[in-house]
């Protein structure tokens, strides 16, 4: 009897980060600009020189960041072992720095959650800067 052996299914190389803004992040900016809240700088380092860690969105001179996290439901890169570890290093580091970052799913971006939450702080962050705002 001959055996029969499966086919392999073809590997697509993975990339180490995709080229350009997700659609959530795009949402995300719409989003920003609709509320007229101040310029966020995207893609921003705040560990330079010793890492590479990006923020998706930062005020630096708040010290308040967002994160989209983009295949939260599909098994993506931040919900599996190593993504999610390398991710708990890059928050934590920005904690031990002062930054407060926050971040949020697919569907809290589209459903508006998450600049709701981001105005909040901002807010606050502007108010805990000048008290007497």
């Amino acid at each position: 009897m001959k055996r029969i052996i499966p086919a392999r299914r073809a590997v697509r190389p993975r990339a180490s980060r995709p080229a350009g803004p997700s659609h959530l992040e795009e949402a995300f900016a719409l989003h920003l600009l609709a509320e007229r809240l101040p310029a966020a700088q995207r893609e921003y380092r705040f560990a330079r020189p010793e890492r590479q860690w990006r923020f998706d969105f930062a005020w630096p001179e708040l010290m308040v960041a967002a994160e989209v996290e983009g295949g939260t439901r599909s098994g993506g890169r931040h919900t599996r072992g190593s993504g999610y570890e390398a991710d708990c290093e890059k928050y934590n580091a920005a904690a031990l720095r002062g930054w407060r970052v926050f971040r949020f799913t697919g569907a809290m971006v589209l459903k508006g959650q998450a600049v709701g939450v981001i105005a909040e702080a901002i807010n606050q962050a502007i108010t805990d800067k000048d008290p007497s705002q």
